[in-house]
């Protein structure tokens, strides 16, 4: 039996979820499927600027992560090397502080909250093609849920949220509109017993690390070095090869600190932008564009896409002019993307550096007085 949706929103993770909720919030019949597991972790940098700390906060649902017991991130710690800066979190209108949960804490609170708010929401379902009209439209999705039975379900819209390999964008025949050039190698774990204080940010010739405090007294601690595969033979004497090289041991405490058993690393991809919309269809978060993980902003990308056309469609209507979402996405991504493309490639010297983090700075202000304009606020 096919079963018709206003909505059809393909992948439960962050863009997903969030999208979801707040179509669900103004009345939408919305279905929220995900091929995998509900609760499970995946490769995140975690940490939320300040645009999506404050969506979550406008939303009702940063409270959620503060009592989860994700410490609040109150300063930015650069180190050089050579010498060491720091920046203090300004609280803003509904931005406290910073925080960085693990996506066993974020993801589920958007996904209960789409389900509150009245989504229908399946795991274990994989979405393996479209469904199209005498004219091309998009009006659905095929697929198969865990015990192999056929899935269908039609929609006057089909969002797809399904990540930087996405099924939607590669069966709706997305363009890519931009490429990057550059890519970095991260690797991560989460050390236990290490003291941090706020986001903290390495940079040598070549290399970069951070040390990122999240749930349960852990820290997310990542090195990175330019797209290098070869630096897996051993990954584990590779990750503390980079993390020294990087860091010098920070001071020490990396010696004192409890180390990782499980590393998970990413291999390197160069950002991109892809064609936003279609006929019947949408992307959001990393289906739509992806930023290298140095920029530390795939989450916030995520959140405002998901509000942006969100807004729109509750607006105007299924039958909106979706050129608003793609122009609101690119007004945000453009100044980032190629500074984060620079970052990644590591091949600057730190005066580079600096100038490059403060454009980084200055644009992800920019974001976030987009984003609260739209809410009707300033930033």
């Amino acid at each position: 039996m096919t079963v018709t949706y206003d909505v059809i929103v393909v992948g439960a993770r962050v863009a997903g979820a969030a999208t979801a909720m707040l179509l669900a919030r103004n009345g939408f019949q919305v279905l929220l499927v995900d091929r995998g597991r509900a609760g499970t972790d995946t490769l995140s940098t975690h940490a939320l600027m300040r645009g999506s700390v404050y969506l979550l906060s406008q939303w009702g649902l940063l409270d959620r992560i503060v009592d989860a017991g994700t410490p609040p991130v109150r300063q930015t710690h650069f180190d050089y090397g050579s010498d060491r800066a720091s920046v203090t979190i300004k609280p803003t209108p509904g931005v406290r502080a910073l925080y960085a949960p693990r996506r066993t804490v974020l993801d589920p609170v958007l996904v209960d909250a789409a389900a509150a708010a009245g989504a229908h929401v399946r795991f274990g379902v994989s979405v393996e093609g479209l469904l199209r009209d005498g004219t091309g439209r998009v009006v659905g999705v095929r697929g198969r849920d865990r015990a192999g039975a056929a899935v269908t379900a039609r929609a006057r819209i089909t969002v797809g949220a399904d990540g930087i390999r996405s099924t939607v964008a590669r069966q709706a025949g997305a363009a890519t509109l931009r490429a990057g050039e550059e890519a970095s190698t991260i690797i991560y774990g989460y050390w236990s017993e290490l003291p941090v204080d706020g986001y903290e940010w390495f940079y040598r010739p070549g290399h970069s690390a951070g040390i990122i405090p999240t749930n349960a007294g852990q820290a997310c601690v990542f090195a990175g070095t330019r797209a290098a595969p070869e630096v897996y033979g051993d990954i584990h004497a590779a990750y503390h090869q980079l993390l020294a090289t990087a860091t010098d041991g920070a001071g020490g405490r990396l010696a004192q600190a409890r180390p990782p058993r499980r590393l998970r690393t990413w291999v390197g991809r160069p950002s991109f932008v892809r064609q936003a919309h279609g006929p019947g269809w949408a992307l959001v978060g990393d289906a739509g564009s992806f930023l290298d993980p140095l920029s530390t902003h795939g989450i916030t990308d995520a959140l405002r896409d998901a509000d942006s056309l969100s807004r729109l469609l509750s607006r105007s209507g299924l039958a909106a002019d979706l050129s608003e979402f793609a122009r609101t996405r690119d007004r945000a991504i453009d100044p980032l993307f190629p500074i984060v493309d620079r970052i990644a490639g590591h091949q600057w010297d730190a005066a580079e550096l600096r100038r490059c983090l403060l454009d980084l700075s200055a644009a992800m202000s920019a974001e976030l007085d987009l984003i609260a304009t739209s809410n009707g606020l300033r930033a």
